[in-house]
């Protein structure tokens, strides 16, 4: 018998209703199922089902297991809540599923009808059949096709997360301090210069130390009491095939490297906003079940540190760094790390050198400056909770000495000559300084007496080798007992280089008041003990800490040390104490004091304070 057009879709439509009810299951709680094989929602029923404290009897039967198996205590609230979201769930899922079968078998038949017509003479008529193996193939693979499609876009868990945004990790930490300076008596507050102001700012007039206009120099001698805040917020995001990469921005007074502190009321005080700054940028490649590490841009300190005394705890290298490490045997990991990091990179556009003898113009040839790294050191396990770590490192700082420059004319402040530019970018203290400039005595000068603009560069060059070693004992866990140290040397040190006459700083006092030998050193070491938990994680978690710092004027650059003992940098011994407590999870308050004095130059000491609420999300 032939059929219509008409009369062949009407018999396809049992076909797609089959293969919803195959598809679909049960309608949704709180749902019914309309004629066309679709879900509808009941005005009665607008919001999905929920676990109420009352109990009472809903028409569904799972409902009221799931309720009287919270009244016996076999289930939790959310127990319950999380069953019910996920039956809910799954019946959406069958439905969006079944609801896309039928529209493609429709589409499918209108297809199939509209080819054979357009192949057959006018006035032909066809009997619709469609084998039963056919319908279930079609809907087996319509029902993979919508699930694929479901799983992939996530519209069939309302709520979740797009696949993309679930490799993106964001965290951050809060603290606000109280910190307090405090100076005794007997401190030398006119020879106490604070080279990186003037390296950082104009030159200064050297004719002018003795007249009303005084070198710049740091608080040697008045307390100081500060609100301080620190906040950053990263993001980790997994890309593909061991690739990641990382942003973080952070609070800061200034683009130091060794501190995001922020003093509230500084910059202007009157509640003004303060600045973010660009804390990490990088790519990573991990491989070889994470074992080998490639990192670029900027990001944390690649080399294995326990204490403070080479690096500051904090500090992001720029550049490039390779980490490795295998496990030899069990329990014992060598590891191995190398990388450059370009310290100053001169501008593109450095400033023009005017001769005014020849009438010769050029510009500066490039200053860059650069830090390379290796360590190897290896890591063992010699009981569940105890272990004990050794490494050596050798850094070598290309190009940060200071060159005298070639004789120039220097008739103001904005006058340059050839080697400013291997003077400091940024500097805390300690390290030893000589003049840059070899000025020509000239009429404008007095003959050099007045106007003699000068910069600093440091005398010495740095390669420091670094012992760090770290035993944990976890008899006691979760209490430990952890004994830090590492030993510093510069081996590119030369005393008879600093003890030269154009040096500046780090002189031993004479009886006469003339200006000594030096008396600086190129070593450095730090002893610590900490006792309790290695992490303070939950309420009532602690642990205190005692040490002693002892680190010499040229064992290594001092603007990437501590930024705290001894309010930064080296040229500093003394001894430190603290400790944390817990007061909710992820939430501490710390507590350290640490007493510093001079090793070698001018008198100087200082007490700091330091009292901190943390946070960490």
């Amino acid at each position: 018998m032939f059929e219509k057009k008409s009369d062949v879709r009407r018999r396809l439509m049992p076909l797609a209703v089959s293969l919803c009810a195959l598809s679909c299951g049960a309608p949704a709680f709180g749902q019914t199922a309309s004629d066309d094989g679709r879900a509808s929602t009941k005005k009665s029923d607008a919001k999905r089902p929920t676990v109420l404290q009352t109990k009472p009897t809903s028409p569904s039967a799972t409902i009221n297991l799931v309720n009287l198996l919270v009244k016996q205590g076999v289930l939790t609230e959310e127990q319950a809540q999380a069953l019910i979201k996920q039956a809910d769930d799954e019946a959406y899922l069958a439905r969006e599923a079944a609801r896309g079968a039928s529209v493609k078998a429709d589409e499918a038949a209108k297809a199939a009808n509209a080819a054979t017509a357009a192949t057959s003479p006018p006035g032909t008529r066809h009997v619709t059949y469609v084998p039963e193996i056919v319908k279930r193939q079609l809907r087996e693979e319509i029902k993979r096709e919508v699930m694929d499609k479901a799983h992939k876009e996530n519209w069939a868990s309302p709520g979740a997360y797009p696949e993309w945004a679930q490799r993106i990790r964001f965290y951050g930490d809060l603290r606000a301090r109280y910190q307090g300076s405090f100076f005794p008596t007997g401190n030398d507050q006119f020879n106490a210069y604070n080279f990186n102001t003037i390296n950082t700012g104009s030159p200064y007039d050297v004719s002018d130390i003795s007249n009303p206009n005084p070198a710049p120099t740091y608080n040697a001698t008045k307390d100081r009491h500060q609100a301080r805040l620190r906040a950053r917020l990263g993001m980790e995001a997994d890309i593909y095939n061991g690739f990641s990469a990382g942003l973080r921005i952070a609070t800061g007074e200034n683009s130091s490297p060794v501190s995001t502190n922020q003093t509230l009321g500084a910059g202007g005080g009157n509640f003004s906003k303060y600045a973010l700054w660009l804390d990490r940028g990088y790519l990573k490649y991990q491989a070889w079940n994470n074992d080998v590490a490639v990192s670029v841009g900027r990001f944390d300190n690649p080399f294995w540190s326990p204490t403070d005394l080479a690096w500051h705890r904090d500090i992001g290298f720029d550049g490039f760094a390779v980490q490795a490490k295998y496990e030899v045997a069990k329990g014992i990991t060598p590891f191995v790390v190398a990388g450059a990091f370009p310290i100053y990179n001169t501008d593109f556009n450095i400033g023009t050198n005017f001769d005014p003898a020849t009438g010769n113009v050029a510009k500066f040839s490039s200053r860059d400056k650069w830090l390379f790294g290796a360590q190897t050191g290896v890591a063992t396990r010699f009981a569940p909770e105890s272990a004990f770590r050794f490494a050596v490192a050798y850094y070598d700082f290309h190009n940060v000495q200071g060159r005298l420059s070639s004789p120039c004319f220097v008739r103001s402040a904005s006058d340059l000559c050839d080697t400013d530019l291997t003077r400091p970018s940024f500097a805390q203290k300690g390290n030893t300084y000589r003049p840059l400039r070899d000025i020509i005595p000239e009429a404008a000068n007095n003959f050099g007496t007045t106007n003699l603009y000068q910069y600093f560069g440091l005398v010495g060059q740095y390669r420091p080798v670094v012992a760090s070693a770290q035993l944990d004992l976890g008899h006691f866990h979760p209490m430990h007992i952890v004994l830090d140290g590492e030993y510093i040397w510069n081996s590119a040190f030369d005393r008879k280089l600093m003890n030269a006459g154009t040096t500046i700083n780090n002189r031993a006092g004479t009886p006469d008041g003339s200006i000594g030998p030096y008396n600086g050193g190129n070593q450095g070491w730090l002893a610590r003990v900490t006792v309790g938990n290695k992490e303070i994680k939950q309420l009532w978690d602690w642990n205190v800490h005692a040490g002693y710092k002892y680190l010499e004027s040229d064992a290594t650059v001092d603007a990437f040390v501590d930024s705290d003992f001894g309010l930064g940098g080296t040229n500093l011994k003394g001894y430190f104490v603290g400790g944390n407590v817990g007061l909710s999870q992820n939430v501490w308050a710390s507590l350290r004091w640490m007493s510093a004095n001079n090793i070698a130059g001018v008198p100087y000491a200082v007490d700091v304070l330091q009292v901190d609420l943390n946070a960490k999300f």
